[in-house]
């Protein structure tokens, strides 16, 4: 009973305070939102010349928002690297330990008629 009770009300302290967040954001489209701040005004105007880039919109993605640009370039590097091994595996005809104590063969594995564990 207990373990029943304890991810309801977790969800539901979480439920209210993202509830609660929400209230509190400025409403849509509202000229003072934080998104139409002095930031954005001092990239255009001064962007240029803080950064020594010839182009405002490199300018600001490699030098004003160079973490954000790093943390997204390392999330499509990993996505890739996990296509690629996938991949490789089926094109090298590898299957897993688990496989090989079934019996099967590296020569069954991307057989469609051989269903593999992994």
């Amino acid at each position: 009973m207990m373990r029943q009770i304890i991810p309801f009300f977790l969800t539901l302290v979480l439920g209210a305070a993202l509830l609660l967040v929400v209230a509190e954001m400025p409403p849509f489209g509202d000229i003072n939102n934080p998104a139409h701040n002095v930031v954005s005004e001092r990239y255009l105007n001064q962007g240029v010349r803080e950064t020594g880039a010839q182009n405002i919109v490199t300018a600001i993605i490699t030098d004003y928002r160079a973490y954000d640009t790093l943390g997204e370039v390392t999330v499509l590097f990993a996505a890739i690297a996990a296509v690629l091994t996938v991949l490789n595996r089926l094109r090298l005809g590898v299957i897993c330990p688990e496989d090989r104590e079934r019996g099967l063969t590296d020569e069954d594995a991307g057989d469609p008629d051989t269903e593999d564990s992994c």
